[in-house]
């Protein structure tokens, strides 16, 4: 696999999740009475509190045609660690908010480095807290952090910023029934790249609303990739490990 989609691969692996408790979210009533304000203070209510988290997170990745489909264990303690590990530990990946760490025993290859080159990729200043978010179905940006206008439009809220920025554009969609975010979307018009992650459906584990389904869309002028994220077997505050070492004689991946 070439740096570049490998690279792709592990990053969106870990964007974003039934333990035996666990149900699909069903959509309740819908509330289009809301003001921007009331908006974004219901939708800070439903942001996760937990320890950590572990899943099975099944992937679909396809791009230029190939689809490849993986199942993967995921770890997450919260505000500190983002942690996936492929059967056999054949792929492994550490995410904190120091840095970004992966090996691949396939290839023999491993990177350990800042979030320089998913930045540059995605066309937005990333840091682990954007990454934690896309992960658990909240927005990139934090809504206290700038001023929003907010409408309705095919069934969903839509805000955007008042001002958007100058290099790109973000739209944020959220469920008028439960508040969580349906669709995010950021645009770099001059330089022809569109990320879009949909959450398509949610699910509830321990009485918190947690992403069950995404979709993400990754455009670069005619380059798309598409993948599909399914997060099965949700649990929630278990004490859990988080073992990472870069196995020895592994050449580095320099970028």
């Amino acid at each position: 696999m070439e740096i570049r989609s490998q690279l792709i691969l592990v990053f969106l692996v870990l964007l974003v999740f039934n333990c035996k408790s666990s149900k699909t979210v069903v959509e309740g009533e819908a509330n289009y009475n809301l003001s921007t304000k009331q908006l974004i203070k219901e939708n800070a209510k439903q942001a996760p509190n937990f320890k950590t988290l572990k899943s099975t997170l099944k992937i679909t990745y396809t791009q230029k045609g190939d689809s490849q489909t993986h199942s993967v264990s995921f770890r997450a303690k919260k505000d500190e660690a983002l942690w996936i590990s492929a059967t056999f530990s054949i792929v492994k990946a550490l995410v904190t908010p120091e840095k970004v760490s992966f090996y691949n025993k396939l290839d023999n290859t491993y990177f350990d480095g800042d979030y320089k080159y998913l930045s540059d990729l995605l066309g937005t200043e990333l840091d682990f807290q954007k990454v934690q978010n896309l992960l658990l179905g909240e927005t990139i940006f934090n809504l206290k952090d700038d001023t929003y206008k907010g409408s309705v439009d095919d069934g969903s809220y839509v805000l955007q910023p008042k001002r958007q920025r100058a290099l790109f554009e973000i739209f944020f969609l959220f469920d008028p029934s439960h508040f969580k975010v349906k669709s995010q979307q950021i645009s770099q018009p001059k330089e022809f790249r569109h990320l879009q992650i949909d959450y398509l459906s949610h699910q509830e584990v321990e009485k918190q609303i947690l992403p069950e389904k995404i979709k993400v869309i990754a455009l670069e002028t005619n380059e798309e990739t598409i993948i599909n994220l399914e997060f099965k077997n949700v649990s929630l505050n278990e004490e859990l490990r988080f073992p990472f070492k870069i196995p020895s004689g592994f050449k580095e991946i320099k970028l």
